[in-house]
């Protein structure tokens, strides 16, 4: 065993879904946290939707927070996919011993944890915005645009895809990239159309992927996955205007034979979410520096394809407590990327070739509609259950690496 002690003393940075749960989960295990958030203000009302998997639950379950989602969420009890001509392609969902996932939008979960993170006496504050950090033999100070300072024992970077933690880490880490996509997504209060049973549908369009799902009440979520060969960022997307991306929307789902056209059209021009690229995240080859490390997308992003983003972070925000509760720093650091670099990269990749599929060009697509049915039916069901069934048992000690 190393002479180096555990931390007792945690600087959390990013306020945003990952950062309260790992300031939550550090305070269960004992460290005080505080979280640091670069926006002066909160994030109520930013976002689109998102599913929590069972993984995911399970996980904020293990910090008492996972009727949190619950209360908040619409369970998915399964994801069907269509080709643009309404043919069925697949239909799979978690065995049946798991909890459905739960749709949720990002803003009612970004509310949610806030507040139970307040609510458990965890500091968060705004207008922190990183720009470097001082490691000494005892600790690691963060130094914001403010002119203020902070100091702990160590300091976790939950700052997300375009992460400063990671590239004061590691000068040379990767930056993310183009997926060739571009995404947008409304929330209807009333689609005027039939519940879809708990059902979530994924639509290969002929010129673009789009995902919906009806609710009970008639309302309904839906989002838009645009091919789209130059980059550009969620600015330059916004300031295209709703309007004219409206339009687009209408012209890339004109021949599709799904609710695509029928639910854009019903949508007020007010409503849309234009969320910009998505981004594929190359691998961060050093999570680890000293008294730092990272969580969440600054780690690992997976793309929103996986369905897997919010969960896997919430994941490697409790087990990295879990950690620290055991072990040293350094042999926590060690043994949580143990725990979590295997597990997280095989999501990735999944997610990777999800999004392939939605920019296929014409043979490609035709060759997919093609395959999927019958390929899918060969598919064990429990093959894909790792993904879900995972489970973290918080008051299993952490071993060090041997």
């Amino acid at each position: 065993m190393t002479g180096i002690g555990k931390a007792r003393t945690a600087l959390v940075i990013g306020g945003g879904i990952a950062g309260p749960v790992a300031a939550m989960a550090l305070r269960q295990a004992g460290i005080q946290a505080a979280v640091y958030e670069a926006y002066a203000h909160t994030a109520d009302g930013a976002g689109g939707g998102m599913t929590i998997a069972p993984n995911g639950q399970n996980a904020l379950d293990a910090i008492a927070a996972g009727d949190l989602v619950r209360a908040i969420g619409t369970p998915v009890t399964a994801m069907g996919l269509r080709s643009w001509t309404g043919k069925p392609l697949a239909r799979f969902a978690p065995p049946s011993r798991l909890p459905s996932p739960q749709f949720v939008w990002r803003a009612d979960l970004y509310r949610a944890l806030h507040d139970e993170a307040e609510r458990r006496s965890v500091p968060i504050h705004h207008g922190k915005r990183l720009t470097g950090t001082t490691g000494t033999g005892s600790g690691v100070t963060a130094h914001f645009a403010d002119g203020t300072e902070a100091r702990a024992d160590i300091l976790i970077g939950a700052d997300g895809i375009r992460s400063t933690v990671r590239s004061l880490i590691d000068p040379a880490a990767p930056q993310p990239n183009y997926a060739g996509l571009v995404c947008f997504g409304a929330r209807m209060s009333r689609s005027g159309m039939p519940s879809t049973n708990g059902v979530m549908y994924m639509c290969f369009g002929k010129r673009a992927f789009f995902g919906y799902q009806i609710f009970d009440d008639s309302s309904a979520v839906w989002f838009v996955n645009l091919p789209r060969r130059a980059p550009m960022t969620v600015a330059q997307a916004q300031a295209i205007g709703a309007e004219e991306w409206m339009r687009t929307l209408r012209t890339a789902f004109a021949d599709d034979r799904t609710p695509a056209l029928e639910m854009i059209s019903r949508t007020d021009t007010g409503q849309l979410l234009i969320t910009g690229p998505m981004e594929n995240m190359p691998r961060v080859a050093n999570w680890t520096h000293g008294r730092t490390t990272l969580i969440g997308d600054a780690a690992h992003a997976a793309s929103s394809s996986s369905g897997q983003g919010a969960s896997i972070a919430v994941e490697s925000a409790v087990e990295l407590a879990r950690c620290l509760r055991d072990l040293p720093y350094d042999l926590a650091f060690a043994a949580y990327e143990q725990l979590r670099r295997p597990r997280v990269e095989r999501i990735i990749k999944l997610g990777a070739r999800t999004n392939s599929n939605k920019t296929a060009g014409p043979v490609g697509r035709a060759l997919r509609d093609l395959v999927m049915p019958a390929t899918m039916k060969l598919i064990n069901p429990e093959k894909m259950a790792w993904q879900f069934d995972h489970h973290i048992d918080w008051d299993a000690k952490v071993a060090p690496l041997t």
